[in-house]
């Protein structure tokens, strides 16, 4: 009876444990790929609405609903833009 109350207490300690790490990780991923905010003012002086977002080492970019794609700097300064027809 010893024998199988000890791996009933360790069953249990590995369950607990697995239920921690599972948690861990989803909380990991939950953290590491949550959408980071960007704000562009100048969306809304042009009229139009952002559809997509691409993020490069030093720039990001927004295609918007009126076929338009506006590159950014780091600093969200407008580079480029790109009229998609």
């Amino acid at each position: 009876m010893v024998g199988l109350k000890a791996l009933r207490a360790t069953t249990l300690a590995l369950m607990g444990a697995m239920i921690l790490g599972i948690a861990a990780i989803v909380l990991i991923l939950f953290v590491r790929l949550a959408p980071a905010s960007v704000e562009v003012p100048e969306l809304d002086l042009m009229g139009a609405t952002a559809a997509a977002f691409t993020r490069g080492p030093d720039w990001f970019a927004v295609t918007t609903t009126d076929g338009r794609i506006l590159i950014y700097d780091a600093e969200g300064a407008l580079m480029q833009e790109v009229e998609v027809r």
